[in-house]
């Protein structure tokens, strides 16, 4: 038996590292990607520059291929069809991955199988606004277009009604959602094979700065057990009824009941590897990206389990400082145990270009050490 190739549609940061985890249990990687400079085009041997938009591109591609996943969840639903139809397995399936394309599907679908969200509704126009916010406890919502948002795009905090307007330029329908009062962010990580074999990560507490995601903490500090197992048994369900096959990211609110205890509603989906994860590539006995590649080709999950009591990932972000290698030096001296992962990117400001994994048994001096080295790294921090 030859070892399978996998197709993989996308050519950022995380193919890049999901065709990383694949090297050692010898996995070929074939590449379709935008242009021989995103991340995983500079890695990855065989590499296919074309438009996954593109029905033919995408059959041509799929030729030779064993299995099709994905680095972004934004291929045609109607085009995965056709290549199951032609009979390429493709992991997550369409019928899975609509509701991590569509805000509205998804949040029907939750609906449906009890799964605990924000109040939402479509709205048709700014007045449409009005009254959902009138249902409930007035301003501010919070407006998404249903389709291809990320890293804050695509959603608008809507303080007045005059504010309801920008959300429908867009030409796609509007999902309108009660603002929440939430304590903080997490998310629940849980990777799922064909056959049904699932496994969850530690949950985590997923900080954002400007709507994009700074820094993780595995596991989520002073989360109470019955909690976590709650978001985790979350997880699990809406991979399994959803049926997700490979790494489902559920994007959860920690709020507040006025008992004081603690409930959780979920935010966003993701099917496939994701920056609440990447902290798994250094803490935790098998990474997503390994659990991920391993789901795809229906092979035994492995341990999700921590390698060290907390692991913090920080996001390098690009600054006014280009030249990041030069800062290696001081970062790598300082911290012996840093992990640094780069993705090949250009330097632009506010860009992800690449993030940094710290661990140990003390969490202010995990989280102080993958801030400095990813300040340094960005030229924030200078001593």
């Amino acid at each position: 038996m030859t070892f399978p190739v996998v197709g993989m549609v996308g050519g950022g940061q995380l193919a890049r590292m999901t065709h990383e985890a694949g090297i050692p249990l010898g996995i070929r990687f074939k590449l379709l990607s935008d242009t021989p400079q995103d991340s995983a085009a500079q890695v990855v041997s065989d590499v296919v520059i074309g438009d996954y938009r593109d029905l033919d591109t995408l059959r041509e591609f799929a030729r030779g291929c064993d299995v099709i996943t994905f680095d972004h969840e934004h291929v045609p639903i109607e085009h995965l069809r056709a290549l199951e139809a032609d009979g390429i397995p493709v992991r997550p399936g369409p019928d899975a991955l609509v509701h991590a394309q569509d805000k509205g599907v998804m949040r029907a679908k939750l609906d449906a199988i009890g799964i605990p969200c924000p109040r939402h509704r479509i709205v048709t126009d700014p007045e449409d606004v009005v009254r959902f916010a009138a249902e409930g406890d007035g301003f501010p919502v919070v407006l998404k277009t249903v389709r291809g948002g990320y890293d804050g795009k695509g959603v608008w905090v809507v303080e007045t009604p005059e504010e309801a307007t920008d959300p429908f330029r867009a030409g796609v329908p509007v999902l309108a959602e009660e603002k929440v009062d939430y304590v903080r962010e997490l998310a629940a990580c849980v990777v799922r094979s064909p056959h049904g074999q699932a496994v969850a990560y530690p949950v985590v507490e997923s900080r954002q700065v400007g709507g994009v995601c700074d820094t993780v903490i595995a596991p989520a500090p002073d989360l109470d057990d019955s909690l976590a197992l709650q978001a985790e048994r979350m997880a699990l369900t809406i991979a399994k009824e959803l049926d997700v096959v490979g790494h489902l990211a559920v994007e959860l609110f920690q709020t507040r009941n006025a008992d004081g205890s603690s409930s959780v509603l979920v935010n966003e989906l993701a099917m496939r590897p994701h920056n609440s994860g990447h902290w798994t590539q250094d803490g935790a006995i098998t990474s997503q990206f390994a659990n991920h590649v391993r789901a795809i080709l229906d092979l035994p999950l492995g341990d999700p389990r921590p390698r060290a009591k907390w692991t913090v990932m920080v996001n390098v972000l690009g600054g006014d400082y280009p030249d990041m290698y030069s800062a290696y030096l001081h970062c790598m001296a300082r911290d012996p145990k840093l992990k640094i992962h780069m993705y090949g990117k250009d330097v632009k400001p506010g860009r992800k270009v690449g993030h940094v994994n710290t661990y140990g048994d003390d969490l202010d001096d995990v989280l102080e050490r993958a801030r400095h080295a990813a300040g340094y790294l960005r030229g924030t921090i200078t001593e």
